[in-house]
Formats: C-alpha cells, structure tokens, sequence
C-alpha cells in the first residue's frame, strides 16, 4: 500500500511540477500521467486528491512557505523543492490524513529523488517547522 500511495504522490508532484514550470493545467496533467501510468483506482483518486486539493489552497500554502522559509522569496526557491513544499505543506496542515512524520519522509523522498543534492535538507528543514506549528 505504502508504495502504491508514494507513486501517487511522484504523480501529482509531478502534475504540480509540470503545472507551476510550464503553465499547464494540474488536473489535466494528473489525468495524463495517471492514464500512462495504470495506478489502482484509490491510488488514482489519492493522487487527484493531492493535485485539487494543493491547486485549491495554493495561496494559503504559499503563506507558509513564506513564513517558514523567509530568506527564500518564493519565486526563487526551486521549482522542484517549491512543490514538494506545497504537497507535504498541504498534507500536514490542511488535509491531515497522514501522520506529519510519514508527509515529511514522503516529502524527502521526493526531494532526493528529483531535487538538487541540497534538497532534501532544505525540505526537511522547512517541514521541520512546520510539523511544529502543526502539533500545536
């Protein structure tokens, strides 16, 4: 299950990624991949779940990036890191159907995975913050 729901997760980054780097629409770009990609019907509609719900709150998960990440503009933080922010930031503060440590692992992962050998520190460090606010 662990794995089925992590290829969700690498599918709607993905989405994000493609949405916020070149202007295309996330929920057709989760619809796409997910078509190419053949995920069990509940890892699908997780997924789709991730995308809407990070597009839907976008603006109020950018507050927290800013917030917990201020030396950052948003604008300069790298694409990658940038939306791996906002999906584990999404999960652990508004959505809150993972435990925040398992999100923030995910998050890592990810960051390890596509981002720059910098990366995961980052992520970790900003999540870090987060996971305080969100145990408050």
């Amino acid at each position: 299950m662990a794995g089925a729901r992590r290829k969700a997760r690498i599918l709607a980054f993905q989405a994000l990624y493609e949405a916020d780097s070149v202007g295309h629409e996330a929920e057709l770009a989760v619809s796409r991949l997910l078509a190419s990609e053949g995920l069990a019907e509940e890892s699908s509609a997780f997924a789709r779940e991730l995308v809407s719900g990070v597009i839907h709150s976008k603006e109020e998960i950018d507050q927290n990036i800013r917030h917990f990440a201020p030396a950052w503009p948003i604008e300069q933080i790298p694409t990658v890191d940038r939306n791996i922010l906002r999906l584990a930031i999404f999960e652990i503060l508004l959505d809150k159907k993972v435990p925040v440590k398992v999100a923030i692992n995910e998050a890592v992962e990810l960051a390890k995975r596509f981002g720059s050998d910098s990366s995961p520190r980052f992520v970790n460090g900003v999540l870090g913050s987060v996971s305080a606010l969100a145990s408050k």
